[in-house]
């Protein structure tokens, strides 16, 4: 009779048994000269993440635990106990001193990335970035089948799975306490047949428990409001127009989501502006007095883009004023036409769009040259030939 195989041996894991995730764990207590007061508790293999949590034990308490990458043998210190948490833990010293202590320690992260566009699969460029180098993300990922032109998702769980890909390598690359927001809408799949029923999917729903899997904390969910003829062009709601009968109502969509999470910190988002380097930088980037005062936007969709889903400007442009400062990066790993880019510049900020199709690719090289003039020269390439500005008017 075979043996069954472990999960951690499934996923050709370095770290593979219960014991070997304890000595890892002994060999940084005793680099920390911690091992002879500090318990272990049942190390627990967690394949969400790739990665092993040890329980440390004061006697039978639990006061932290040690998180290793699977892969690597790699101790996370970012999301493994602080040691100068499990001493105070320890000594029964305030934990909440040791916290001020430690975050007036912390130098604020400041990116050395510059304006940057790549063509490929984001999963891919994401794993090239540094780690913690930029400062904002947003994004609108393509709709589950919502065109078929548009996107290359035949199974919803594939889809589902892509997204998490490129979550969890924004997580990786986001600076400590900023924010990820993401424009998402339910989709509507259309009836085969007159035989059968349309369909509608709640995909915002499905990735808000992505976000909160990988690692961030909910914050806001802003209604993007289009005007009222903007839903009709689903056929949604056309039945129930003619007919009105019982049953058939189905309102026509209006709303997609703007979804707000910030990654995990125990900064206070109060530490960023308090501790931002450069008091100039924090005063110019303060918010108008015309800013959005609820979480209903109600802005006009962009029309005249080549692009088969665009989203408009003026959105980008609030999202990047809200939750960004002047001279922060900002990475869109899905760019499409490029407006996430557009905004950045027109709003001092520095840019990282990722881009797999080519045809859209070259709606933002054309387009680059209006963004930034001579400027563009200056931008990193990713897999695509830079433009040339040589012979350009200005």
């Amino acid at each position: 009779m075979s043996k069954k195989k472990l999960v951690s041996e499934k996923r050709n894991y370095l770290v593979i048994t219960v014991a070997q995730a304890k000595e890892i764990t002994k060999g940084w207590l005793k680099e920390l000269e911690l091992l002879k007061v500090i318990n272990l508790g049942l190390p627990e293999v967690d394949d969400r993440y790739h990665s092993w949590r040890v329980p440390l034990l004061n006697k039978k308490t639990k006061i932290g635990e040690v998180v290793i990458d699977a892969y690597t043998t790699e101790i996370l210190t970012e999301k493994t106990t602080k040691p100068e948490m499990l001493e105070a833990r320890l000594l029964g010293k305030s934990e909440e001193k040791v916290e001020r202590r430690a975050q007036k320690d912390i130098i604020y992260p400041i990116s050395n990335l510059r304006n940057t566009i790549g063509l490929g699969d984001s999963v891919t460029l994401i794993d090239d970035m540094p780690a913690n180098s930029v400062d904002l993300i947003f994004t609108s990922p393509p709709y589950f089948n919502a065109r078929p032109e548009y996107s290359d998702y035949e199974v919803y769980d594939e889809y589902l799975l892509k997204m998490r890909q490129i979550i969890r390598r924004c997580h990786r690359v986001l600076n400590d306490g900023r924010f990820f927001v993401m424009n998402i809408s339910h989709v509507l799949l259309r009836r085969a047949s007159r035989n059968e029923s349309s369909k509608r999917i709640a995909v915002p729903f499905d990735i808000h428990r992505i976000f909160i899997e990988e690692g961030f904390e909910f914050i806001d969910d802003i209604i993007w409001v289009k005007p009222e003829g903007a839903g009709w062009a689903t056929g949604r709601g056309r039945r129930f127009a003619a007919d009105r009968n019982p049953l058939q109502y189905k309102a026509v969509p209006v709303t997609e989501y703007v979804l707000v999470y910030r990654k995990k910190s125990d900064l206070l988002i109060d530490w960023f502006i308090r501790n931002h380097p450069n008091k100039d930088v924090v005063n110019s980037s303060k918010v108008g007095d015309d800013y959005e005062k609820t979480n209903i936007w109600r802005i006009h969709p962009k029309t005249n883009s080549k692009h088969p889903a665009p989203f408009p400007y003026e959105l980008a442009e609030k999202v990047i004023k809200y939750y960004s400062f002047k001279n922060d990066v900002i990475l869109d790993p899905f760019a499409g036409s490029g407006t996430v880019g557009a905004a950045c510049i027109a709003n001092n900020r520095r840019f990282v769009l990722f881009e797999i199709n080519p045809d859209y690719m070259e709606m933002i090289k054309k387009d680059i040259k209006s963004w930034m003039g001579k400027a563009a020269e200056d931008i990193l390439w990713i897999n695509v030939p830079p433009v040339d500005t040589s012979t350009q008017l200005f």
